[in-house]
């Protein structure tokens, strides 16, 4: 059984609308990358360490997970998370950072919570959205890593599914 089998067994890849989110973040750098793992690594969106993206739990998705298990970590985000990172790293894919006053003025939201609740929800697929960028640029973790960066979550290691603890460490890369 794979890593990311055994970490999202309990997990079903559903639709887009009721697949779970997943936050993905890139650990590792860019050097002895096989050329199909960067492949995927761009098509994700992040080519470049502590860079991070959000996807659905989708079949293709989820392969694609497997396949960059070994230079990711992923887990299901939660609403407060999204709210935080779409408030302090989203930018628009014209430059700017993401507020409140371009969501109204731009855009069918009120409000960053509105537009989080929108993508919790399914209605909203972030990486299908032309205005903002898929990924999000974040920093080294305060306080570093605790643990091996070269390891998978289960082995000791800071890599591959690591469920909701994903929270703690996007909070502390915000």
């Amino acid at each position: 059984m794979s890593t990311l089998d055994a970490g999202c067994a309990h997990l079903e890849v559903m639709s887009l609308e009721e697949a779970p989110l997943m936050a993905v973040v890139r650990i590792r750098g860019r050097i002895d990358i096989k050329p199909d793992i960067r492949y995927t690594l761009d098509m994700l969106h992040i080519k470049r360490k502590f860079w991070a993206t959000i996807v659905p739990l989708t079949p293709s998705y989820k392969g694609m997970l497997y396949k960059v298990k070994d230079y990711t970590t992923y887990g299901e985000i939660d609403r407060e998370t999204l709210e935080k990172i779409l408030r302090s790293r989203a930018e628009l894919s014209d430059g700017g950072k993401l507020t409140d006053e371009w969501l109204r003025n731009n855009a069918e939201f009120d409000s960053i919570s509105e537009f989080a609740d929108a993508i919790i929800s399914g209605k909203v697929g972030i990486h299908k959205l032309k205005w903002i960028n898929p990924c999000f640029r974040l920093t080294p973790p305060k306080g570093g890593f605790k643990k091996s960066t070269k390891r998978s979550w289960n082995n000791g290691g800071e890599l591959g599914y690591r469920g909701i603890e994903i929270d703690k460490l996007l909070r502390r890369m915000i």
